[in-house]
């Protein structure tokens, strides 16, 4: 099967009531986006709602990491694209960019780590093999995808020489 490189989730919409008392999109809201977004690329992989119900394991964030790039306001549009960076037996790290859909620019980059869970046991625990095999299908597809230059973006506060 082939995947889309990268995979880019349904547009989506900032609502009125996610906008704060500065009057700008609020950060929490963002991640919300994305984890929709997410949803849908990691649903095309196997693991979407069902997958909980049919074979009692999930996936958690183990990490993420936003960089906001410029603001998004009340009933912007946008379009997320979900590219898998790397993947082992039981973690999938991936970057998310968020683009204005009229306008094209880059609004907001996410970094994230996730870790296959089995539920029963609510320890990690490998992915089944047909759900690998599609992980590392998009992994593929997404190699000769440029890695955002936000990705392994260290946080801190640059000390003066």
């Amino acid at each position: 099967m082939g995947y889309p490189a990268p995979f880019v989730g349904h547009v989506q919409q900032v609502e009125d009531k996610w906008i704060d008392y500065n009057g700008h999109f609020n950060m929490a809201y963002y991640n919300v986006l994305f984890d929709r977004a997410g949803d849908e690329a990691f649903a095309v992989m196997g693991l979407g709602p069902d997958y909980v119900t049919e074979r009692n394991a999930s996936f958690f964030t183990l990490e993420c990491h936003n960089t906001y790039v410029r603001e998004l306001h009340a009933g912007d549009s946008v379009r997320i694209e979900t590219q898998i960076l790397d993947c082992d037996s039981k973690r999938v790290h991936y970057v998310q960019q968020m683009f204005h859909a009229a306008e094209g620019w880059l609004s907001c980059v996410t970094e994230i780590i996730v870790m296959h869970i089995d539920m029963a046991l609510k320890k990690s625990a490998p992915f089944p093999a047909d759900v690998m095999e599609k992980i590392a299908a998009m992994r593929e597809a997404h190699k000769h995808l440029p890695v955002p230059p936000q990705v392994g973006h260290r946080i801190g506060i640059p000390k003066k020489a």
